[in-house]
């Protein structure tokens, strides 16, 4: 890629193959170390030791950028077990820490600060600044079970996303739908999909160095699709957040398959319409006061737009990443292609409406 962000990509690109080597040790352990969070969602020592990774490899590279992350280092600080098991995953990469850009932490204590910096972190708006973005596994309950997780990296500055960068080791550089948790990649190579703003989606394999592998731009396929050639992904009965009914009804009235591409953590669906397996998703949560959280999203949005996609919430608001760590500006999301965006929206307002969940968009 040809973009001014050269050195940003390069060191995002390097830490999220560390953080992959990482992540699959743990799914081979029988012990993966899960915590359940106050909200009920699980967290590994992986989420962990990747926050950890990712802010201080980022930060020894740009000092003067912030962070925001999904994890704190509370549970961690209250159980020194935990905190144990996290420190010895991280040392397990001290050979390629002195190989590669990588760089840990120089103890317990300061791995805990730099897992704070993103729990503590938050957005800002114009005037914020650099900020990085990180969800060290996305789809940790897949993820537990040895299926589709991914790696999330952004970087935004002044709240606008400026680049993506997200590992995926289940799923190949050329799969095809449908994508679902359970897909695998039969090489084992995985994927890194990234992009940066007006420079385009660019694709390769988890797996090799820079001098060893291409990287190749994917096609604005969303630019040009119809409401002929549209393509669903979403999270089937598996998440009790969201209208089943309501989006399988958009998508048969649409005329595309549901469910289609089938994946539970958001970065993976964002990954998938990118890659255009799918170039379509509409998320609708059962209650209004339900949000999204900014790591599920940020950066991993662009790597849509940049294929020729439009990304908004229900309401047809643009989706506001200032707002703070939950993204309480915007209600839901309808991703599809630019040119058949309306359409998408206008059905989803109607399928509402008739299901009796007109409340939702007051």
């Amino acid at each position: 890629m040809d973009s001014p962000y050269a050195k940003e990509l390069q060191t995002a690109i390097n830490v999220v193959q560390q953080a992959a080597r990482l992540s699959q040790s743990v799914i081979s352990s029988a012990d993966k170390g899960v915590v359940e969070k106050d909200d009920l969602s699980p967290v590994t020592v992986a989420d962990f030791a990747i926050q950890a990774l990712l802010a201080a490899t980022i930060h020894h590279a740009f000092p003067n950028d912030k962070f925001v992350g999904e994890e704190s280092a509370a549970e961690l600080r209250e159980t020194p077990v935990l905190l144990d098991r996290v420190w010895a995953l991280l040392q397990s990469l001290k050979e390629a820490e002195s190989n590669s850009l990588c760089k840990l932490p120089a103890s317990p204590e300061q791995m805990c600060e730099v897992i704070d910096w993103c729990g503590n972190g938050v957005p800002g708006g114009p005037d914020s600044g650099r900020i990085w973005v990180f969800d060290p596994i996305d789809g940790t309950q897949t993820f537990v079970r040895g299926q589709a997780y991914a790696i999330n990296v952004a970087l935004m500055d002044g709240g606008k996303q400026l680049l993506s960068i997200v590992g995926c080791p289940t799923i190949p550089v050329n799969a095809e739908a449908p994508i679902t948790d359970k897909t695998v990649d039969p090489t084992g190579r995985g994927l890194i999909i990234f992009a940066a703003r007006g420079y385009g989606t660019y694709v390769r394999t988890l797996v090799g160095s820079a001098a060893e592998v291409q990287s190749t731009k994917v096609e604005p396929h969303a630019e040009t699709a119809t409401l002929g050639s549209l393509r669903s992904v979403t999270c089937f009965q598996t998440s009790n957040s969201g209208l089943d009914e309501v989006h399988k009804t958009v998508v048969e009235r649409l005329g595309a398959v549901y469910p289609g591409c089938d994946l539970l953590g958001w970065v993976p669906r964002w990954v998938t319409m990118a890659l255009g397996a799918s170039n379509m998703t509409v998320w609708a949560y059962k209650r209004r006061d339900r949000v999204a959280k900014i790591w599920d999203h940020a950066g991993a949005m662009l790597l849509f737009e940049e294929v020729g996609g439009k990304v908004t919430d229900v309401h047809g608001k643009a989706i506001d990443l200032t707002i703070g760590r939950k993204m309480t500006a915007n209600y839901g999301f309808i991703a599809a292609p630019k040119n058949v965006h309306d359409v998408v929206l206008k059905t989803v307002h109607d399928v509402l409406k008739e299901q009796g969940r007109g409340d939702v968009l007051v």
